[in-house]
């Protein structure tokens, strides 16, 4: 990446977290640098640090918190094709390249061009009206008593129908969020795909499916006795009256949004390790501590 002059930076920040060092670090290199700061408004994140702007009018978006605001800056983002600088105000995620610390450094090395871009892909979701897309997740859950049924195609040919809370269908960054904790697949960095998990299905055999890049996922949802909802990487987006028939399309766009990166973050497995989302066996700890103490004596 070339030098770059920044005439409009682009904040989004989070909701109640203090961010006074790395707010103050930020509006201090866009007056060396002659930008403007304005604040991109997301729903639920009502803290406002600076006068409102819009994602397709600034040169560089920075999101100030943790991994969930740095999501919503990409999802602002996406559609104007401008990047986001991640910057974590607590502990290191998986979306955020630099903590408040060394903000002014990172400034730096992005405004002479010393980053690469790290693309992510998206769940676009084909439903009547028109198309929704997802960072992380679609999830299709029941939304009162009653079970919801599923009926999962994929490339034109039946995968399963089941009876049960809903599913979920994610994308590699989704796998190890909502996907992980329900015991779905993993896709290990560098993999494609989609992956599309039943959320307590009631009998049947419906595994965990992983869908190649290519592959389109058609679902069709009967919402039973108590209705249900669908949410978009944790935000409700439609609610759905009982007994209705809802049907979408899943495909995958490998390159909708863009972070900063500059090469020294964290690993995604090594980030899941280090915050206990991925733990070794109580087995294979108590051997290790056997192991330690036999060569401490």
């Amino acid at each position: 990446m070339g030098t770059k002059e920044f005439d409009r930076i682009g904040l989004v920040v989070h909701p109640r977290r203090e961010l006074g060092r790395a707010l103050a670090t930020v509006r201090e290199w866009a007056a060396r640098q002659g930008a403007e700061v304005v604040q991109i408004r997301s729903a639920g994140h009502e803290q406002e640090v600076a006068p409102p702007g819009d994602a397709a009018d600034c040169d560089l978006v920075i999101s100030l918190g943790g991994d969930g605001t740095a999501l919503a800056a990409l999802r602002a983002a996406a559609p104007t094709g401008r990047p986001v600088f991640g910057v974590a105000c607590g502990s290191l995620g998986a979306l955020t390249a630099v903590t408040a610390d060394d903000v002014h450094e990172a400034l730096d090395r992005v405004s002479t061009g010393d980053w690469t871009p790290r693309h992510l892909p998206a769940l676009v979701v084909e439903r009547e009206g028109g198309e929704w897309t997802a960072l992380n997740d679609l999830v299709l859950t029941r939304d009162g008593a009653g079970q919801v049924m599923v009926e999962i195609t994929v490339d034109g040919e039946l995968f399963a129908r089941l009876a049960g809370d809903g599913l979920i269908a994610a994308t590699p960054l989704g796998s190890t969020a909502y996907t992980l904790a329900v015991g779905g697949p993993m896709l290990a960095p560098g993999a494609l795909g989609m992956v599309v998990t039943p959320l307590a299905p009631h009998g049947g055999v419906a595994p965990p499916l992983v869908a190649g890049p290519d592959s389109r996922v058609e679902i069709a949802l009967d919402t039973g006795n108590g209705g249900a909802r669908a949410e978009l990487d944790g935000r409700i987006a439609a609610e759905l009256e009982p007994r209705q028939s809802f049907r979408v399309a899943l495909r995958l766009d490998p390159e909708c949004a863009m972070l900063v990166s500059l090469g020294e973050e964290e690993s995604l497995i090594g980030g899941l390790r280090r915050r206990r989302i991925l733990m070794d066996s109580p087995r294979v700890l108590a051997r290790d501590d056997r192991l330690a103490q036999g060569d401490a004596s």
